[in-house]
């Protein structure tokens, strides 16, 4: 019997969402909780599962749609019987009715648990592989068959761990099956990863990868697949945890490299091509327009609405930091020891709630409906995160509550969960006051929008030797920048200048920080 499946409400606020990618074809057997597909929404990726056991039918939509919430995405047909007394008695629909989950039956969406977890601990019963949407997504990845791994989780449950070790396992047998294979020009990836075959079926010249595996944000691989373009010989612009990564613009170039070769004709051709710059856009093709939808339009909205309700004031200053520098170094062996890579942000971080807790008016809200200012006596603070997707902003929650070596670790956790899109809805709400940290990239002031409702914000640049006068003479000192913003609605501008003396006072010597 048919069985018709919904797109579920995936998350407070959403509307609509995109298929990136459908996980399952059309004559394929599916079991329950099964992914089926991908979906981006403005807010985070989530694979969707199968509420039931049955074949693909239909899929009634491509690739790129924009899919509203409550349309029919896939019919499922099932065994007569699915929909008989018992699955009534469990309170599922017969056989022949739509189905449309609830958001909590999609792991990672249900309110408490992370994107790409499920709601409680997996357990492999009954000859199941039980892994986390995100631990599914790498393995597909990594050409890694998730039935072949032993988990080491709890009960069974497969880690990323066990499936990078799979690979791993696996690559030297596989690079060799692949170089071994004959190509035809469109050479298949090898099952680990395809290194190899895509390296063979490359332009020559055009700057093919020989890597283990590659890292990309979901709308790269997006447009690689667009694009026909086997991502794993595409050349790594950067690293990121030490493994090759891959941006949309060279993957762009990569294509534009290959259809140049193409055009050119023959080993030869392919050469010149390599050699060259990327081919230049065809006639009539001198601008190109992508959607602005997803999570660019959600930022977009959210600074439009910053910037035109918010009167904001900022104010800019250049401390010298000597202990700050001083004080990481003495602590960063301890944390190098556990395996963690202590930054100057928690230090920062701390230093700034103990001058929220002394300013209040700074870790706070206004509710215009109310007319209201809630005044928050917990400390979550967002960190401003640049992705491939656009900037987003991850909380690291009661911060006054928690050890230097746990806010490092729970940063650099966050941080790469935002960039490659695996983080929950609810890591990113919740907080009370936004740091933007521009020495990240280089840079050292700014003028920061505030991140509506919170009111204020805080920019911090590199730390690094500059030259300061010291009794009448140059000198170079470790110095900080420091860009605040406040909305002046709610905030004076001397409340804002002891709010920052106090800061300095506690970056300044961080000491002070233990009589706190």
């Amino acid at each position: 019997m048919p069985r018709d499946f919904k797109l579920p409400d995936v998350g407070k606020g959403v509307a609509e969402g995109e298929i990136v990618q459908w996980l399952v074809s059309v004559g394929d057997a599916v079991s329950e909780d099964q992914p089926v597909v991908e979906v981006e929404t403005d807010k985070a990726l989530v694979e969707i599962p199968s509420p039931v056991d049955g074949v693909v039918a239909e899929l009634h939509y491509e690739e790129g749609d924009v899919v509203p919430v409550g349309s029919v995405i896939v019919t499922f047909e099932v065994e007569g019987d699915a929909g008989g007394a018992g699955a009534e008695a469990a309170g599922e629909p017969a056989a022949g009715e739509t189905v449309q989950a609830e958001s909590a039956e999609i792991p990672g969406i249900e309110e408490g648990t992370e994107t790409g977890e499920t709601s409680g601990e997996e357990v492999a019963a009954g000859g199941r592989t039980f892994a986390p949407p995100n631990v599914r997504r790498l393995a597909r990845e990594l050409g890694v068959e998730l039935a072949s791994v032993a988990g080491s989780g709890p009960g069974g449950r497969v880690t990323e761990g066990d499936v990078r070790a799979a690979a791993d396992g696996e690559a030297g047998e596989a690079g060799e099956a692949a170089a071994a294979a004959p190509t035809d020009g469109e050479a298949e990836p090898s099952p680990a990863g395809g290194e190899a075959a895509g390296a063979a079926a490359a332009p020559a010249g055009a700057g093919a990868a020989e890597r283990d595996k590659t890292l990309a944000a979901p709308a790269t691989r997006r447009v690689a697949k667009e694009l026909d373009v086997d991502i794993d010989a595409v050349p790594a612009t950067e690293e990121r945890d030490g493994e090759a990564f891959v941006t949309e613009e060279a993957v762009r170039a990569f294509a534009e490299a290959g259809e140049a070769a193409a055009a050119a004709g023959g080993a030869a051709g392919e050469a010149a091509a390599g050699a060259a710059a990327p081919a230049a856009p065809a006639a009539g093709e001198r601008e190109t327009r992508e959607p602005y939808r997803g999570l660019r339009r959600t930022i977009g909205e959210q600074m439009v609405t910053s910037r035109s309700t918010i009167p904001h004031v900022h104010s800019f200053e250049m401390i010298e930091v000597p202990r700050l520098v001083e004080t990481r170094e003495r602590l960063k062996p301890a944390a190098e020891e556990q395996g963690i890579n202590l930054t100057f942000l928690p230090l920062i971080m701390k230093a700034l709630v103990a001058a929220l807790e002394d300013f209040p008016s700074l870790n706070a809200t206004l509710d215009e409906e109310a007319e209201e200012i809630v005044y928050k006596r917990y400390y979550n603070v967002g960190i401003a995160t640049h992705t491939e997707a656009g900037l987003m902003v991850p909380v690291v929650e009661d911060v006054d509550r928690k050890g230097l070596l746990q806010i490092a670790s729970e940063i650099s956790e966050l941080s790469q969960k935002a960039r490659d899109r695996s983080i929950a809805l609810e890591e990113m709400q919740g907080g009370t006051f936004t740091i933007t940290n521009y020495g990240a990239v280089g840079g050292e002031f700014g003028t920061p929008i505030i991140n509506h409702p919170e009111v204020a914000i805080m920019g911090v640049g590199r730390i690094e030797e500059r030259p300061v006068a010291v009794d009448g003479e140059v000198v170079a000192r470790p110095t900080l920048p420091l860009s605040l913003g406040i909305d002046h609605r709610v905030i004076d501008g001397g409340t804002k200048a002891q709010f920052r003396n106090r800061l300095v006072a506690y970056l300044q010597e961080p000491a002070r920080l233990l009589l706190e």
